[in-house]
């Protein structure tokens, strides 16, 4: 079955003063619109057709560019607006498994609020600053360039993304031109922290949690 490009969890202005309206109507229609058509049509016809996305990134080293670039883009948006709510932000309840593995691993919250930030103000020209888990139940950040996510077999640091900021300039750029720090920071205010432990309490499943 050919991939499907998902409604939106909330209106395309749920987000503002956040992330503007017309961004998220932009961003969805065209943008990610565009990935899950493309990713059809690159898979159209061959063995990949049928297969799971994760199952795609998993093995994209074997595949063409248009495959990673197209099953990255569907893959990370899908994620991107699930991970963001109307009622979101703020820091999450210390009795959630994400809170506690965040100190855990960063030491406190503000600490892991830096880093994010760091990783996604850092990332030269178009990609994404991640939250992942590894396969040792550990949180780790990190960043990818253009649609490359934590899933590939193509990236330096593999793991599970439960958490994924889209730093291309159509993310932000009606908004907030080259401000891209603000945007950064506005993402916090947005930011499903129920949605996010879901991904985590998911992940590894067999980890050992708390």
């Amino acid at each position: 079955m050919a991939f499907k490009l998902p409604d939106l969890p909330y209106a395309y202005d749920a987000l503002e003063p956040h992330i503007d309206a017309r961004t998220m109507e932009i961003h969805h229609t065209k943008h990610h619109a565009g990935y899950t058509n493309n990713l059809n049509a690159a898979i159209e016809g061959t063995e990949l057709e049928g297969k799971s996305i994760k199952e795609i990134l998993a093995n994209v080293s074997n595949h063409s560019l248009a495959v990673r670039n197209n099953a990255g883009g569907f893959f990370n948006h899908n994620l991107f607006w699930e991970v963001m709510a109307p009622n979101g932000g703020g820091e999450p309840s210390a009795q959630m498994n994400i809170h506690k593995a965040i100190e855990r691993d960063f030491g406190s919250f503000d600490a892991f609020k830096s880093q994010f930030a760091a990783a996604a103000a850092t990332r030269f020209g178009s990609g994404w600053a991640w939250l992942c888990v590894d396969e040792a139940d550990k949180l780790f950040i990190c960043s990818t360039a253009n649609q490359d996510n934590p899933l590939m077999d193509v990236v330096p640091e593999r793991g599970t993304p439960i958490l994924g900021l889209d730093v291309w300039e159509h993310a932000y750029y009606l908004n907030y031109q080259n401000r891209r720090p603000d945007y950064i920071s506005a993402f916090f205010n947005v930011i499903n922290w129920h949605e996010v432990t879901e991904r985590y309490n998911k992940a590894n499943a067999g980890a050992s949690k708390f």
